[in-house]
């Protein structure tokens, strides 16, 4: 039994565990004809986890294992260019509207996070670590540390956020009657991050393409606004 358990938990097998997780989530999307929770990133998230707790498994140990994985991050976010660079004559009339709406959409997620902690009586730490949550989850962690937050927290909030922002901004942006796909690109990207994008991608290409944009240029312009906020604030 002990080295059934010690397959089972081996680093292959963990990585393994996190793709056929991730086909069966790309699976149950395309037997719901796309429907919005049947996302891939959510469905593997969850098989994931099972697998974890049943397994008994760390998730200190696993995050070493899977490193594999997670330095795939990095050139697949980089892949984002690709669509992008296919788009790029359809940037044409939206450039200085994206430089203005950007900022401003990081400014507003700033703070109001910060704000809703603070009204609501939390503490400052607690705000902080909210405070960078419109930044993809890499950059949102580093300013977490950098602020005086608490990284794992802002990790798992920004991930809900992106989560919450891949299920549901699709149908709220069209009641809200954005029908151009770059437009809905670039909010999804803002909102969403790297999940949003993905789900933006099956969408369409430009839509796709628009998002990654727009995740990137939001991290940038959090980066940016974040500290100079903070010692306003």
């Amino acid at each position: 039994m002990s080295e059934v358990r010690e397959a089972l938990t081996s680093p292959l097998a963990l990585v393994l565990v996190t793709l056929l997780t991730y086909q069966g989530g790309i699976w149950l999307r395309r037997r719901t004809r796309g429907h919005a929770l049947a996302q891939p990133v959510v469905v593997s998230i969850a098989g994931t986890a099972a697998a974890l707790l049943l397994l008994d498994v760390d998730y200190t140990a696993y995050a070493d294992d899977a490193r594999l994985i997670s330095f795939w991050l990095g050139p697949a976010t980089v892949a984002l260019a690709v669509p992008l660079h296919r788009q790029t004559s359809r940037l044409r009339g939206v450039v200085v509207p994206m430089a203005v709406a950007i900022p401003i959409g990081a400014l507003v997620s700033i703070l109001t996070a910060y704000g809703l902690v603070v009204l609501c009586g939390g503490t400052e730490v607690l705000a902080l670590t909210m405070s960078p949550k419109a930044a993809t989850t890499p950059i949102s962690i580093a300013l977490s540390q950098q602020v005086g937050g608490v990284p794992a927290l802002t990790a798992i909030v920004t991930i809900v956020a992106g989560i919450l922002g891949a299920v549901l901004g699709p149908a709220v942006l069209t009641l809200a009657r954005v029908r151009d796909v770059r437009a809905r690109g670039l909010a999804m990207g803002a909102s969403a991050h790297g999940i949003g994008t993905s789900r933006a991608l099956t969408e369409s290409e430009t839509e796709g393409a628009f998002s990654g944009l727009s995740m990137g240029l939001t991290a940038l312009a959090t980066s940016v606004l974040l500290p100079l906020v903070l010692w306003l604030l």
